[in-house]
């Protein structure tokens, strides 16, 4: 297994810009907190891969391994696409043009120049480039269509790509150029092409740019769409890909018949970005509850409406999910304690009996967000079980068209996932705005400054949260009720699938970085309430604490924020209330 890449070497500062110790630095947020359940390779045999193995390859370097049985298949299909090249009927994408000039039969002489024409003139991207662990996945899932066998591409195809990605060499991919039907053509083009020994490569120790809002920066045009989180590597260059396939010992590939298109009709790209998505939200919605029950706790909310009993009547998975994050995440605690009275049985009744909607139905918006994206992870499941290419080999040894390659059933998901990260951003800055008002923040001081008024305290980090919320709900905007012709009207539908994608990454990013100045936000109030509190929230304040020092004068709180992000996209916020409290949902 490739290691993974190392953290920012620039060290992490005080609260009066001096060094942190060692042990109190961020970790890079790329990381995982369970790296050690990473794969020592992933083994593609024409099976569906999972999620957590194109997060592997894509993000943190794991190898990956053709298996000998999918080198047969494709073997035995290329075979099928070997009679046909010799066929003097014509068969579209083996002895034809392509999209609106399928109509033209091109003699044999001139195939080998037909498909280095097809992925030379479709690598036509524009724009900032594009993360390398997005193109990683895409290169992933083309391969993984390869040795299906569906596509009739040769062996030897499948294997650059495997060799590219186990080598480190990413294809430099911009952030414009898919439609998102036909697959995403230009991204996917622009590997070919690259495997081909021409157009540009990445090369150097990164794998992944985690879980970044847009473009790696520093890297292309210049005119990025957003910047690589803080603590990714930079230590990537950008060479010609002819010197990086040399280097490691490559041999670039010369195509047959059919293979252009087998290498760019894919929805790769898009479900790339898709899967990087659920895995990271995933953890963002453990965060959420682990957020929401700091809130609820610091301002002396109530546990009441997260009862068993009343979540079940409206019987959505993820909102008991949540609600039951949220009680053993409360359980215990001395600070709910403090503000309940005894009901006339003896029992414990907290005399809050409406909290604000921000706190009171948490479980019901978090687990609306859950469901949406178990729905959009059973979309993902599917297609990665797809065979992707048009025309494809059938078991039977047919090659017909089809129009798998349209993106709309990713296109949709990563459109409802854009819309539920907005509104759980949006519900966690309300939380988090509640803390630095008077009028409601149930006794604590203003902005929680420790001299209000010489003091601004968090006044300005709910300003960078509400300014985040904003952007995301701009994002929500959906890409997939857009359709743009092309191809003189013969793509005359396309899902924009790759736009719904990029603004994706964006909105995972953001609701990252609106979580963590709640978690911040919340764990400064709990130093400022005179009770302990539960086991579970303890530990992630203790875990805060580690990184950011507790309530005083103002100080530089950009990169105390940055601190958090990290602990929250990395998953030690959630980390550490799970090892207090056990397994959370």
């Amino acid at each position: 297994m490739s290691t993974l890449h190392d953290a920012a070497t620039t060290p992490a500062t005080g609260a009066a810009g001096t060094e942190l110790p060692q042990d109190q630095q961020r970790q890079d947020p790329h990381q995982d907190a369970q790296n050690s359940d990473l794969p020592g390779h992933v083994v593609l045999d024409g099976t569906p891969l999972t999620v957590e193995q194109v997060v592997a390859v894509a993000r943190h370097g794991v190898s990956v391994e053709i298996h000998e049985t999918a080198l047969a298949r494709m073997e035995r299909t290329r075979a099928v696409i070997e009679d046909l090249a010799h066929d003097t009927v014509p068969h579209y994408g083996v002895s034809t043009g392509f999209g609106a000039l399928a109509r033209r039969h091109i003699p044999t002489e001139m195939r080998a120049q037909l498909q280095l024409s097809l992925v030379r003139s479709h690598a036509a991207g524009s724009g900032a480039h594009v993360e390398t662990e997005v193109v990683r996945a895409l290169q992933l899932l083309r391969l993984a269509t390869l040795v299906t066998g569906h596509t009739g591409a040769r062996p030897v195809t499948a294997q650059t790509y495997a060799a590219m990605l186990n080598a480190g060499i990413t294809p430099v991919v911009h952030e414009y150029g898919s439609l998102g039907c036909s697959g995403d053509l230009a991204p996917l083009a622009h590997v070919a092409l690259a495997a081909m020994g021409e157009g540009q490569v990445r090369v150097g120790a990164s794998t992944g740019s985690g879980v970044s809002t847009g473009s790696t920066s520093g890297v292309g045009s210049g005119v990025s769409t957003g910047s690589t989180s803080e603590g990714s590597s930079t230590s990537e260059s950008v060479v010609d890909a002819a010197q990086a396939l040399a280097d490691a010992g490559i041999e670039p590939l010369v195509l047959a018949e059919k293979e252009g298109l087998a290498l760019i009709n894919g929805t790769d790209g898009m479900l790339g970005m898709l899967c990087l998505a659920i895995h990271d939200l995933r953890r963002l919605l453990t965060t959420a509850d682990v957020a929401a029950a700091l809130s609820v706790e610091a301002l002396l909310g109530s546990d009441a409406p997260f009862a068993e009993d009343l979540v079940g009547m409206r019987p959505h998975p993820g909102q008991a999910a949540s609600a039951a994050n949220l009680r053993r995440l409360l359980a215990g605690s001395p600070l709910m304690a403090s503000h309940r009275e005894l009901d006339d049985a003896g029992n414990p009744a907290c005399t809050r009996v409406q909290d604000a909607y921000s706190l009171r139905c948490a479980p019901q918006v978090h687990g609306a967000v859950r469901d949406t994206l178990d729905h959009a992870a059973t979309v993902a499941g599917r297609e990665l079980a797809s065979a992707i290419d048009n025309p494809v080999v059938t078991t039977d040894g047919r090659v017909e068209s089809n129009g798998n390659f349209h993106g709309a059933p990713v296109a949709y998901v990563l459109d409802f996932l854009a819309i539920a990260a907005a509104d759980l951003a949006s519900m966690s800055e309300r939380r988090t705005d509640r803390f630095l008002d008077v009028a409601r923040s149930e006794g604590l001081p203003a902005f929680l400054a420790a001299d209000p008024g010489v003091d601004s305290g968090h006044m300005i980090a709910q300003y960078t949260a509400a300014g985040i919320v904003s952007e995301l709900k701009r994002l929500a905007a959906p890409a997939s009720v857009d359709s743009i012709p092309s191809s003189a009207m013969q793509e005359d539908h396309v899902s924009m699938g790759w736009s719904g994608a990029r603004k994706l990454r964006r909105s995972v990013d953001g609701l990252g970085r609106v979580l963590a100045i709640e978690v911040l936000t919340a764990t400064r109030a709990l130093d400022l309430r005179e009770e302990a509190p539960a086991a579970g929230t303890g530990a992630v304040h203790d875990a805060v604490r580690a990184v950011v020092p507790g309530p005083g004068p103002d100080r530089y709180l950009a990169p105390e924020i940055e601190h958090v992000v990290g602990l929250v996209t990395g998953g030690q916020v959630a980390a550490a209330a799970a090892d207090a409290v056990g397994q959370l949902h």
